[in-house]
């Protein structure tokens, strides 16, 4: 493979493994030291990428094999987040900052959602895989996938039902 097919397959990925990597190790600078160790590995392995039928779910899971290691490395302690991969569009300010509140709710609930489901919501719900390529990245069969997102999606619809129930924010 040459650097231009490198830059061409390969670069662009590089906002996703960040997202991906931010939201499994819940740190920006261990996101960005995780990014720029997958991107170093696949230049290294750039011979072998040109025959990978699907280079980004190969990153992807490179990404998520190298954030549970570090996850492990670390004795899976937990870090602090505030972070927000969603866009808010609104009208008047006081509709933003509510929107803001529940984007920074629910980054919360997907943060405290068990290793598993965390990864896979945040493949489907913010990096938009199909569940065939996050059975691939995560090594998981079909059931597994569905049952760890719809536990996921639960888990957070009822603690955003909780939330506004108490009026707490």
């Amino acid at each position: 493979m040459t650097s231009e097919f490198y830059a061409q397959h390969v670069i662009p990925l590089q906002d996703k493994i960040f997202r991906f990597s931010r939201r499994l190790l819940s740190s920006e600078d261990a996101a960005k030291d995780a990014t720029q160790e997958v991107l170093l590995k696949l230049w290294r392995l750039r011979k072998k990428l040109a025959g990978i039928k699907n280079i980004e779910a190969y990153a992807m899971t490179m990404t998520k094999n190298m954030c549970y290691d570090v996850l492990k490395s670390k004795h899976s302690k937990t870090l602090e987040l505030v972070h927000s991969n969603y866009s808010v569009q609104s009208s008047s300010l006081s509709s933003e900052i509510e929107a803001r509140d529940e984007v920074s709710l629910v980054a919360k609930f997907i943060n405290e959602l068990p290793e598993q489901q965390r990864a896979v919501i945040q493949l489907r719900d913010v990096e938009q895989f199909t569940n065939k390529e996050i059975e691939e990245i995560m090594d998981m069969n079909s059931t597994s996938v569905r049952v760890a997102l719809s536990r996921a999606r639960k888990k957070i619809m009822s603690e955003l039902k909780k939330t506004s129930a108490h009026g707490i924010g």
